[in-house]
């Protein structure tokens, strides 16, 4: 079945939007500038909120309003996600508060079990969320509520095994009866061998014992390893893709620079997580359901606060601070939906807004602070003209703004723009 063609309205519509993201993005970046010079003039000098923060605010919110609706939900949580480990790191660089051991596998734990627990209970339904999607993927279908297993499942894969199993003839005996030599190959023999012995161990698994309780087909075991085995797969394969991208050149060059970087501990880091987060998850609700002898969407809690230790394999604050956020906005959405929540106008564009103060603030006063990805983003959508501001007036508030700024561009690499 062929796609549909793209009409002139489909053009246009995608014209309009890259050019709203484009104004969008100039416009942030010109309202800075005119409403940090607007306030100057007008108060007649500057403080700590009228330096950064207050422009950027300003500026978010006319600039906002001309970025397309469906993209204003996808920035504010990437800014909120940015916005949240920037206030982190102040909090810590004035000694408030102190840095967790594995806090960000606390965070992304308690969050994925509230995600999860959505997903068994069947509310991911009146979200839509391309979250679940993904959970749907990494987790399989047959933890969703209202999940019906194919029965005919069981019964056609018995039926097949019975028929392969109980045929003696393997293709050898015809060889015989014709009276032709035997062929000797040890090669083969040995990758035969391997093959039957896996389908063996794969029947076997699938044959074993499944509670009645669990929805997904064939045995617990199996179950479990499947799932595991299955997102190993694919992390592996993310990270080997990535990692062939970003160094085609070497590793065509080299047979040992190739090896030396598929087997690195790195590469197995994302399949290590992934395999474990969903071997972990499916065993703790296997367990459950026999315990309970019955299935609960509550079960996801425990399933997923243990399965959330696999993070450890791969740990990443910003896929920790997403998550959380997702949850709270997910949280949010079904509360309004629900009734059980007021809804706010404009909250998303609030929490926006007061997000990239945050950054603009960190970016000018406190660089350090500001999570490195994002200060190379800022410094190369503003040409490296944030790096050319002269902060020697604004080390009277004991920040430290000067040093804060030499060691950022050290550690960075970036240069700040001569200016003529």
């Amino acid at each position: 079945m062929k796609g549909r063609v793209p009409t002139k309205e489909d053009l246009r519509k995608t014209l309009h939007g890259i050019a709203q993201s484009t104004a969008f993005l100039s416009f942030t970046g010109f309202g800075y500038s005119l409403f940090l010079c607007s306030l100057r003039r007008l108060l007649g000098h500057f403080n700590v909120l009228t330096v950064s923060a207050l422009p950027a605010f300003l500026a978010s919110a006319l600039a906002i309003l001309i970025e397309r609706p469906s993209r204003r939900t996808l920035l504010c949580l990437y800014v909120s996600n940015v916005a949240t480990e920037t206030v982190w790191n102040m909090l810590v660089a004035r000694h408030l508060v102190r840095n967790v051991a594995y806090g960000d596998v606390a965070i992304f734990g308690a969050s994925m079990a509230l995600l999860l627990t959505y997903f068994k209970g069947g509310c991911h339904k009146e979200t839509n969320d391309p979250m679940f999607r993904v959970l749907r993927f990494v987790l399989g279908p047959y933890e969703e509520k209202d999940f019906r297993p194919r029965s005919s499942q069981m019964n056609t894969f018995h039926r097949q095994q019975a028929t392969t199993t109980n045929d003696p003839d393997d293709g050898r005996g015809w060889r015989r009866r014709q009276g032709a030599p035997p062929r000797k190959n040890r090669v083969l023999a040995f990758v035969a061998g391997a093959l039957k012995a896996y389908k063996r161990l794969v029947y076997r698994l699938k044959c074993g014992d499944r509670h009645h309780a669990c929805p997904h087909p064939f045995g617990c075991l199996y179950y479990v390893v499947q799932g595991g085995a299955k997102m190993f797969g694919v992390g592996f394969a993310i990270q080997v893709a990535l990692k062939f991208a970003l160094n085609s050149r070497r590793v065509l060059r080299s047979a040992a620079a190739a090896r030396h970087l598929f087997m690195r501990k790195e590469t197995l880091g994302l399949g290590l997580f992934l395999g474990t987060y969903s071997a972990v998850f499916r065993g703790a609700l296997c367990a459950l359901r026999r315990l309970y002898g019955e299935d609960r969407p509550w079960y996801a809690v425990p399933a997923g606060l243990l399965a959330a230790f696999a993070f450890k394999r791969y740990p990443d604050t910003t896929v920790a601070l997403y998550v959380m956020w997702k949850a709270a906005q997910i949280t949010y959405s079904l509360g309004i939906q629900k009734g059980y929540l007021p809804e706010v106008p404009g909250f998303t564009e609030l929490l926006y807004c007061v997000s990239t103060a945050v950054l603009f603030h960190a970016a000018i006063l406190e660089p350090t602070n500001l999570r490195p990805s994002y200060w190379k983003f800022l410094h190369s959508i503003s040409g490296g003209r944030i790096a050319c501001m002269n902060r020697a007036p604004l080390d009277a508030w004991g920040l430290g703004t000067s040093e804060s700024l030499a060691r950022v561009l050290e550690t960075t690499k970036t240069v700040p723009v001569v200016l003529f």
